[in-house]
């Protein structure tokens, strides 16, 4: 089994988790007299053993992407922490961006005019920068994901 396969499987748990979530609220709760449409139990039993499958699955994969080399220097884990280091830093300088953005709401003279401290353009030629750099990385990772063998 491929790396990629075995991350949608961990998706289709996560999902499942969430909707035995759902449907256990409703139903661990109900009127005095009435009976619950589905047996909290039954439903709780499920959700353990899907949270057991969906351990599996996160060791394997961790295991998986510790031991498999992404570059000379790096494993896949080493790239996915910086993948999601270059995201939190796009999305540090987009917020800084609109933060930086001049709304013009003065109604008189008298209103406090207010000026940038921040180049614009050059943050956002960084913000274009890194966005590339994401989609490479990105597109590397899917492509590893898709050729890696899932370890045991």
């Amino acid at each position: 089994m491929k790396l990629a396969e075995a991350l949608v499987l961990r998706a289709d748990s996560q999902k499942k988790i969430a909707q035995l979530k759902q449907r256990l609220d409703r139903v661990v709760k109900v009127q005095e007299g009435e009976t619950p449409a589905e047996d909290p139990l039954v439903l709780l039993a499920e959700m353990k053993m899907t949270l057991d499958v969906q351990t599996v699955w996160i060791r394997r994969i961790n295991k998986t992407n510790a031991l498999t080399p992404f570059d000379a220097d790096h494993s896949i884990s080493d790239a996915l922490a910086e993948r999601d280091q270059l995201m939190q830093r796009r999305k540090l300088l987009s917020d800084t961006l609109e933060q930086a953005s001049i709304r013009h709401e003065r109604f008189s003279r008298s209103e406090v005019k207010f000026q940038r401290t921040i180049d614009v353009t050059g943050i956002q030629a960084e913000i274009d920068e890194i966005s590339r750099t994401y989609r490479e990385m990105d597109f590397k990772i899917q492509e590893m994901n898709w050729k890696t063998d899932l370890l045991d």
